[in-house]
C-alpha cells in the first residue's frame, strides 16, 4: 500500500522471475521494483512495433536508441526476468514481446465497467484499443436519467442501482471510475465490498481500499500540472 493507503498496481508485489530450462521454465518468486514494472509497457508497446514492421530480432543497443533508454538499463531490466537474450544474437522480438505481456498479466481478458457515462466515461467506452489488449469494457453505469439507456458505441447506458447485481454475480473483474471526486470514495467502497478485484480511477481523489484491491489513479490535472512545471523550467533558461 501506498503512503496515501492506495495501493499502486505492482508496489509490493512479487513477480515471477523464470529461467529456462528443458521443457519449461524454473519458477523463483523476486521482487520487482516498481520503477522496472512501469517502464515494461513501454517496453510491451515499442516490440509491438516492431512486430507489425517484420522485425526479427533487435539488440539492446538499437532498442536503445529508439527507446532513449540506455542498453545497460534495458539488460538490467531484463535480467530481472531471466534475460530473454543472448550474447551475439540481440532479442528475439516475438518471443519478448510475448513475455512481456505474459508478465503483464496481457495473455488474458479483463471484463471492465465504467462507473460514469459523462464524456470522459464515453471516451474510454468507444476507444478499441483497449479490446485488443484484452480489456474488455462490458456495461457502462450511471445515475443520470438523462443518460440511462443511451447508447455508447456497442453499449447502452445501465441505471447504477444495477451495478450491485452485475459485480456480485461476478460479470467484472476492473471497474473504471469516471465520476465527480464527491462521489468516488463511496462508489469504491461499494464496489469493494461487491468483490470488485480493481479500480481504475479517473476522480481526482485518492481512494482507500483494502490491500487485495489494485488501484490505478490516472489524475489527468496532475499530469497537466507536471508539464506545466517542466514547461516553466524550460522557459527560465
Amino acid at each position: 500500500m501506498s503512503t496515501n493507503g492506495t495501493l499502486t498496481p505492482f508496489s509490493h508485489t512479487c513477480i515471477i522471475e523464470r529461467d529456462i530450462i528443458e521443457g519449461g521454465f524454473a519458477v523463483n518468486e523476486k521482487e520487482i521494483s516498481l520503477a522496472v514494472i512501469k517502464r515494461l509497457p513501454r517496453y510491451y508497446r515499442y516490440l509491438g512495433e516492431l512486430r507489425e514492421k517484420g522485425v526479427e530480432r533487435i539488440s539492446s543497443k538499437e532498442l536503445s536508441e529508439q527507446m532513449q533508454v540506455t542498453a545497460s538499463q534495458i539488460r538490467q531490466d531484463f535480467n530481472n526476468f531471466g534475460g530473454f537474450g543472448q550474447q551475439g544474437y540481440g532479442y528475439n522480438v516475438k518471443y519478448l514481446y510475448e513475455e512481456i505481456g505474459k508478465i503483464l498479466g496481457l495473455d488474458r481478458n479483463y471484463r471492465v465497467i465504467i462507473v460514469g457515462a459523462g464524456n470522459l466515461g464515453q471516451a474510454l467506452s468507444n476507444y478499441s484499443d483497449f479490446a485488443k489488449r484484452g480489456f474488455l469494457i462490458e456495461a457502462i453505469f450511471d445515475v443520470k436519467p438523462e443518460l440511462i439507456g443511451k447508447k455508447v458505441g456497442h453499449l447502452t447506458v445501465w441505471d447504477a442501482s444495477l451495478m450491485e447485481e452485475y459485480v456480485t454475480a461476478g460479470k467484472c473483474d476492473i471497474a473504471a471510475l469516471t465520476l465527480p471526486k464527491e462521489n468516488a470514495p463511496a462508489i469504491a467502497a461499494k464496489l469493494v465490498s461487491w468483490g470488485i478485484k480493481a479500480i481504475w480511477n479517473f476522480a481526482p481523489t485518492d481512494l482507500n481500499v483494502p490491500d487485495h484491491v489494485v488501484v490505478e489513479n490516472v489524475h489527468l490535472a496532475e499530469s497537466l500540472m507536471r508539464i506545466s512545471y517542466n514547461l516553466t523550467e524550460k522557459l527560465k533558461r
